[in-house]
């Protein structure tokens, strides 16, 4: 019994230990929707992957659900980039 109690002490404190997130990563990108035409610049969080590729999958997922079409990833950047960005992209900013 006394080990059971160690090994699962020993588990949780290296769960704990364990670093939240190795990095922060964030995308712009264009999207549309069709009749009638309308376009947004948006930043989002990645979650999934800090690549373009990843990033298109990720993100027309996210914008699809309000009708959304993908058109671009402009570029990948972590939380150092996200300055200024937030008057472009106004409500569309974090919001996906």
């Amino acid at each position: 019994m006394k080990h059971l109690v160690a090994i699962t002490f020993f588990a949780c404190m290296s769960v704990l230990a364990a670093p939240v997130s190795a990095e922060q990563c964030y995308a712009d990108y264009k999207a549309k929707k069709d009749s009638p035409l309308r376009l947004h610049y948006g930043v989002v969080e990645l979650y999934q992957g800090c690549s373009k590729n990843s990033a298109k999958t990720e993100i027309s997922g996210r914008i699809s659900q309000d009708g959304w079409k993908l058109l671009n990833v402009l570029s990948i950047f972590d939380a150092s980039g996200l300055a200024g960005k937030d008057s472009s992209a106004g409500q569309f900013y974090l919001r996906y």
